[in-house]
């Protein structure tokens, strides 16, 4: 994927205004693989960055020590390690009052897994639930594969490239397999579901600007009615409602985490007129745009342990690209 990955020393991309960070994979030259591994000191300090910001890349945390929180989205989720956390491209978080914190980091952008790209949809499901808790042996193989990526990408030997991917494959089947991974929605038709899935991909691009279906089914290269048709048959639900889910979270995610005005949020997720994003706003959100900000959001506030209970009131927007069903 063009600029998500930049030479070491690359300084990052000055955000506009009010906008947070976007973190690029520094790569050690042109034709290097898109991929990473290393533990948390080895990766340095963003690997376990204090403010919010984003990756263009996906991340795979596998947590073995350390107290703090972890803040995803709007969720902040309590380090009780085990854990492996798993950070989709787009998504914001950062970390907060840690200490000793260790583990392993993997990052890899969407065009490593070129060999397996069901696993996708695995990891946007994952990122769902960004916390999840390894019993014994689950800790212990996911030690084994971490220590393998590691070593593998070190040595650098002939064939590196597929054994990392092949290794990465199992790290996201059996992480997909952990309790409480939400279950994926039967296969669609092959054209229907690869436009679902592309839609399913663009919709976390913020960057993109794209906040109308017409803008979405224009970008994919077919007709509104025709995504229509596919995103419907692939979750059972239509592309409008998600793309207002996701110019709603999109919003919550500006006013809970920048100092942009009102006027300015509702520009960044596509509404010339403020007034009207104030009334679409208090409609998905149950709040104006301001009480939101002024109270914070109680459900971001929360402070999830691993075993808890997701917050259902802030699933991931991509969830229903692969479990049917509007979230409560």
């Amino acid at each position: 994927m063009r600029g998500t990955t930049v030479l070491p020393g690359t300084p990052c991309q000055v955000p506009r205004e009010g906008e947070l960070p976007v973190h690029r994979l520094e790569v050690p030259g042109p034709s290097a693989l898109p991929f990473a591994v290393g533990t948390f000191e080895e990766m340095g300090p963003l690997s376990r960055a204090a403010f919010p910001h984003r990756h263009t890349f996906h991340e795979i945390l596998h947590v073995t020590g350390g107290v703090g929180t972890h803040v995803v989205d709007l969720q902040r989720w309590q380090l009780r390690p085990p854990h492996l956390c798993v950070i989709a491209p787009g998504q914001v978080h950062h970390w907060e009052d840690t200490r000793g914190l260790d583990g392993h980091v993997v990052l890899f952008t969407d065009d490593f897994l070129i060999d397996h790209p069901a696993d996708r949809d695995l990891l946007r499901r994952l990122s769902d639930r960004p916390s999840l808790t390894l019993d014994d042996a689950a800790h212990l193989r996911t030690t084994r594969l971490m220590a393998e990526l590691d070593e593998e990408y070190r040595a650098g030997a002939d064939g590196v490239e597929s054994v990392l991917r092949a290794l990465l494959h199992v790290l996201v089947v059996r992480a997909a397999r952990l309790p409480q991974t939400p279950a994926a929605a039967p296969p669609a038709p092959a054209r229907a579901g690869s436009v679902a899935e592309e839609f399913a991909r663009l919709i976390t691009r913020v960057d993109l600007g794209l906040w109308s279906v017409a803008a979405y089914a224009d970008h994919i290269g077919v007709t509104p009615g025709y995504l229509t048709e596919a995103v419907k048959a692939a979750t059972g639900r239509t592309p409008s409602e998600l793309v207002r889910e996701a110019r709603a979270h999109e919003a919550k995610r500006l006013l809970a985490k920048t100092d942009l005005t009102v006027r300015q949020v509702a520009g960044r997720v596509g509404f010339a007129d403020a007034a009207y994003f104030c009334r679409f706003f208090r409609r998905e959100a149950g709040a104006s745009p301001g009480d939101f900000r002024r109270r914070g959001d109680t459900h971001g506030n929360a402070v999830h342990s691993g075993n808890g209970p997701r917050d259902i009131h802030h699933v991931r927007r991509l969830q229903s690209i692969v479990a049917p069903g509007r979230p409560a």
